[in-house]
């Protein structure tokens, strides 16, 4: 079992606090004093090396004589609570305190908050919620202990609760494939749920004292299960440590932290790392299908202090990670919060900002994850009611952008142990996580779970594309941008994979989408996609970008049937012709409208040409010369499809642009 945090802390406290001083017994046995001096001076005895103490059988064994010779010797009580304590056995130690305090219960008001704090240990919910109350109804009590305690009795009643209630929650181990003897941890995924990119702790004979560090390791979803995993290949893994992995959706990009074993100002790392506090964020490029030397993300990013556990939003505009405050060159796990950092128009990292709403917390928050839907944010906090220690919680953006109200994901995905690293699918139904507990491999392993409905995102889809020379096929690395027609707002913009061409994408279904796409030398691409079925989920959507050097179709101007006045959501694409234009200020282009065959020729040619002049008239608006414009009406003459289907009526209804002489 894992020894709970506040436990911890109240082990360290007790060591200094509770353990008699000499000459001041609650007994006049001398006997039961020498022998409980004995015990005192075993229990003290630390390995100087680990600082743990190496005499405790000793302690034990002194104390209890030290019982025999008086029985309600409060002091050798409480030591052999504290011995109890260093054993990780609770349950006796909580045993030995309530024998303290039936003896006197006037002893100490600080007994009944450590028998809380025990009992919270071992997820005694209902011990933990008696001994708080009976503390805070005492008086000239520490005030830290009593907001610890008033905290008790929240976690202790969501918990009572939440344990009525359970969630459905069936965990299943990755398998041998990914899991090993040794931690798998921190794990993240592709938007399309296929590669799974992880830290492993690896034994390494060139790390001095400690003969172990942390590496990534890679593995792919094939044929309905996951693969060998390997470790990844390329400059990112190094004798130092590297862990907590974020991905962008398409994999183009990794995020991850790179720490140093001490703090002391602007370092190396080693392997041309340069570091600015003891743990920093880094990111490498995937260029074709290799990674490039990782950079450190510099200020105002990282700073002096320890920035940790990165995940990276699906349009690749934020970044969200865990700040924890340093002094004196010594984390304070108590002070570390979300904050998010926002690509700038200049292409740089904003100045992090704690995330706003009531995420953050005086206490930890760990573990953020921002699902691909960018809605929906998972994280770990021990500052909202809970099952104790670390719990996992979800909380979904509000109209005004702020986060809302944390939602605990409940019992027993939530226990009285730290719970977090969770990992939401792109899909959504699936939650991957660390854990170790029984019937694993070793140490943490890997593992999922469906997720149930009421904590999952919006549904998203995934969108791979490959941008490309219509003519030659030659893969371009394009810049594109995805907008929602609805909101007119961009919700993905990046490059293609400069390798092949290539990118990969996670968006939200039930939505219409324009994609926007531009190469110097080459006449932008427009197109739109309606990702409106649910079926879109288990599917891939896959878009083809050729580029065109002499005309294109502006597949993003719209109008109503019948008529030629400019849709609202046209205007986007017109404002891009507009920045093409400003662009290339020698170019001159044609806007040629066209119809399907429906209806009187006649009619479809005068509409044509109002339409083509709509758009010609909107450009000269937003101050591009006329005499760089024209406008002509094909009306049904140049159909690119038959004219025998609603899809094809739609292909042959458009707005083209061509350059002329």
């Amino acid at each position: 079992m894992r020894i709970h945090l506040i436990v911890v802390f109240f082990f360290s406290f007790l060591a200094s606090c509770t353990v008699a001083q000499p000459g001041i017994y609650s007994t006049s046995s001398k006997k039961a004093i020498k022998l409980y001096e004995e015990a005192n001076i075993c229990y003290k005895d630390l390995d100087p090396q680990t600082g743990r103490r190496r005499s405790l059988g000793c302690a034990e064994s002194n104390a209890l004589k030290a019982l025999e010779k008086d029985e309600q010797f409060i002091d050798a009580l409480l030591l052999l609570s504290e011995v109890k304590i260093a054993q990780n056995d609770f349950l006796s130690a909580i045993a030995y305190k309530e024998r303290v305090l039936a003896i006197n219960p006037a002893y100490s008001s600080n007994e009944f908050y450590y028998i809380a704090s025990l009992a919270m240990g071992l997820g005694d919910y209902e011990k933990c919620l008696q001994f708080s109350k009976l503390f805070l109804s005492r008086r000239s009590t520490s005030e830290y202990f009593q907001d610890q305690a008033r905290r008790y009795v929240d976690d202790c009643e969501f918990a009572i609760q939440a344990l009525k209630s359970p969630v459905k929650y069936n965990p299943e181990n990755l398998g041998a494939g990914i899991n090993s003897e040794r931690p798998e941890y921190f794990p993240t995924l592709t938007a399309d749920d296929k590669s799974l990119l992880f830290t492993r702790n690896v034994e390494d004979d060139r790390v001095p004292m400690y003969g172990e560090q942390e590496d990534f390791f890679l593995t792919t979803w094939e044929n309905g299960s996951w693969q060998e995993s390997e470790i990844l290949k390329g400059p990112i893994n190094t004798k130092y440590n590297e862990g907590a992995p974020t991905y962008s959706a398409d994999g183009k990009y990794v995020v991850f932290v790179g720490c140093e074993t001490g703090y002391r100002g602007e370092f190396n790392y080693g392997e041309g790392r340069q570091g600015y506090g003891s743990c920093d964020l880094f990111a490498s490029e995937k260029v074709g299908s290799k990674w490039i030397r990782p950079f450190n993300l510099g200020k105002p990013v990282n700073s002096n202090h320890w920035e940790s556990q990165p995940s990276f939003s699906a349009d690749g505009k934020s970044l969200y990670f865990i700040r924890g405050i340093v002094r004196q060159g010594r984390k304070n796990p108590g002070e570390q919060d979300i904050y998010v950092t926002e690509i700038t128009d200049q292409g740089t990292w904003s100045v992090p900002k704690k995330v706003s709403g009531k995420i953050n917390t005086p206490f930890r928050e760990e573990s953020v994850s921002i699902h691909p839907d960018g809605q929906t944010l998972y994280f770990s906090s021990n500052g909202h009611p809970g099952m104790g220690g670390l719990d996992i919680f979800m909380s979904r953006r509000q109209i005004n952008g702020e986060w809302g109200e944390p939602i605990n994901l409940g019992y027993p995905i939530n226990t009285f142990n730290h719970e977090n690293s969770l990992l939401v699918s792109a899909k959504g139904d699936l939650a991957f996580f660390a854990s170790d507990r029984e019937g694993g491999f070793g140490s943490l392993d890997l593992y999922s779970f469906e997720l149930p409905l009421k904590f999952r995102p919006i549904k998203t889809t995934y969108v791979r594309g490959k941008v490309f020379d219509a003519i030659t096929k030659k893969h371009l690395p394009a810049y594109f941008k995805l907008i929602d027609l609805e909101t007119g707002q961009i919700v993905k913009e990046a490059y293609a994979n400069s390798g092949n061409g290539e990118f990969l994408v996670a968006l939200p279904i039930n939505k219409n989408y324009a994609l926007h796409a531009e190469h110097e030398g080459y006449l932008f691409y427009s197109k739109n996609y309606a990702l409106n079925s649910d079926q879109m989920k288990d599917k891939e959507f896959v878009i083809e970008v050729p580029m065109e050097k002499g005309k294109i179709v502006l597949e993003n101007v719209f109008f109503s049937v019948g008529k030629y006045d400019l849709k609202p959501e046209s205007i986007y694409e017109l404002d891009r012709v507009v920045d093409f234009l400003i662009s290339s200020p020698t170019i001159k282009v044609e806007l040629g409208g066209h119809t399907d065959t429906d209806g009187d020729d006649d009619m479809n040619q005068v509409l044509s040409e109002n339409r083509a002049k709509a758009c010609v008239d909107y450009l000269v608006s937003k101050g591009i010369d006329a005499n760089r414009l024209s406008f002509k009406g094909y009306g049904e003459a140049q159909p690119r499809a038959k004219n025998n289907s609603p899809t094809n009526k739609a292909l042959n209804r458009r707005t083209e642009m061509k350059i002329i002489d």
